[in-house]
């Protein structure tokens, strides 16, 4: 399975940041996602740092889901981790086909982005300027893909290079999962 090789920053400074990509690597596309986790009703699949996941990519041009299953992490200090994912072509069954299966929904929530494809260093890339309505802040997602373990750290020396270029440094960097974020931001039910 390939790795997401993936860093994500805390953006300080939004509108330069957006005019460096839009300069660079010109317009970006604006799409919303909507994001459904799933696990087991035992909460073993998160509690063992994986993730599945359903979402939908609304833009101006198109519609689209994707699932997602992602493996425990691999490097820490980035957070990447191992990626299967297809496009599916009915949201709703797919779905219902994963609730079938015995999986629970634990957290569902909107993604705003902008995103950006670019070539680096013969890598593809991916930058994605996020904002989370739930969660206060900005951030910048930038990724490729590791072919293998051995690919993840020449990987990450191409990101790392693509964000300083872009002003981000290492204090901006964080690990924590928008997952987590947005549960510590949803008032707790009572009991």
């Amino acid at each position: 399975m390939a790795i997401e090789a993936e860093l994500k920053a805390v953006v300080r400074d939004p509108e330069t940041l957006l005019r460096l990509l839009e300069d660079q690597y010109g317009a970006g596309r604006a799409e919303v996602y909507r994001d459904t986790y799933y696990d087991a009703p035992d909460g073993s699949l998160m509690g063992a740092d994986r993730e599945l996941r359903i979402r939908t990519v609304h833009s101006p041009q198109d519609t689209r889901t994707v699932l997602t299953y992602k493996g425990a992490r691999v490097d820490e200090a980035s957070g990447s981790k191992p990626e299967a994912e297809t496009r599916v072509e009915d949201a709703e069954a797919a779905h219902e086909i994963v609730r079938a299966l015995g999986f629970v929904p634990r957290i569902a929530f909107e993604k705003r982005c902008r995103n950006y494809d670019f070539q680096h260093d013969g890598r593809r890339l991916l930058a994605t300027l996020v904002h989370v309505p739930e969660i206060d802040g900005t951030f910048i997602e930038l990724e490729t893909v590791a072919a293998t373990e051995a690919d993840l750290g020449p990987a990450l020396i191409v990101v790392r290079s693509v964000l300083a270029e872009l002003g981000v440094h290492g204090e901006d960097l964080t690990t924590e999962q928008y997952t987590d974020a947005v549960a510590a931001s949803r008032p707790v039910p009572p009991q």
